[in-house]
């Protein structure tokens, strides 16, 4: 069977928490769970470094603002852990070059990252931090479930993450008035940053 499903829905699910991506197809080709999870996603070493920067992406991806910040980092972690694993994975299976899968992989964690990226910063022009938190665990149980779905029935995943995918599109189109307003109060908190005079003209020599 053609790897390309699970290479497309491992490439959705990195765009949005590439550490739970790697943990879980670890630990599912480490307890015998799935067959075709690379070795290089088993090893011991991986899965530690995986666990720990999912524990810290699941505390900083629940605080406004500092969420997209971290967003803002990610914006290559992502895409680039999303073609790796999409890699590994072809070459595990065989079927599907790995420069294509990867290809696959990361282009799909790139959109799904940006997509993640500007619904958070709409959400981060609510005062309140009760939906930073109800987004960032929808989030982590979707990347959970469909990953876990996904191994044992990939395409079906894949139509699920496609969807979730268009979806994710539309909603981030409809919320650009908010996103907008929230990269003019960042630039605006920048400026008062600024220490005075440092961006005003300089004085007539």
């Amino acid at each position: 069977m053609s790897v390309i499903p699970l290479v497309f829905t491992s490439g959705w699910a990195s765009g949005i928490n590439a550490y739970a991506v790697v943990l879980l197809l670890g630990l599912f080709g480490a307890t015998g769970v799935s067959d075709e999870v690379p070795a290089a996603l088993q090893r011991t070493d991986v899965l530690i470094v995986a666990g720990v920067l999912f524990l810290c992406e699941a505390i900083a991806d629940k605080v406004p603002y500092l969420d997209s910040v971290w967003d803002t980092a990610h914006t290559v972690i992502r895409p680039v852990a999303g073609a790796v694993v999409a890699a590994l994975l072809a070459g595990e299976s065989g079927s599907l070059p790995e420069v294509a899968a990867g290809a696959i992989g990361g282009s799909t964690a790139l959109v799904s990252h940006l997509v993640k990226a500007g619904t958070r910063m709409a959400v981060n022009t609510s005062p309140e931090p009760f939906s930073n938190i109800g987004m960032s665990v929808v989030e982590d149980l979707g990347v959970a479930g469909v990953i876990t779905f996904a191994v044992f029935n990939p395409v079906a995943a894949a139509v699920i993450a496609a969807v979730l995918l268009v979806l994710g599109i539309v909603t981030v189109l409809f919320l650009a008035s908010r996103i907008r307003r929230f990269l003019r109060r960042r630039a605006e908190r920048r400026e008062e940053r600024r220490p005075a005079g440092s961006g005003g003209p300089r004085p007539p020599g």
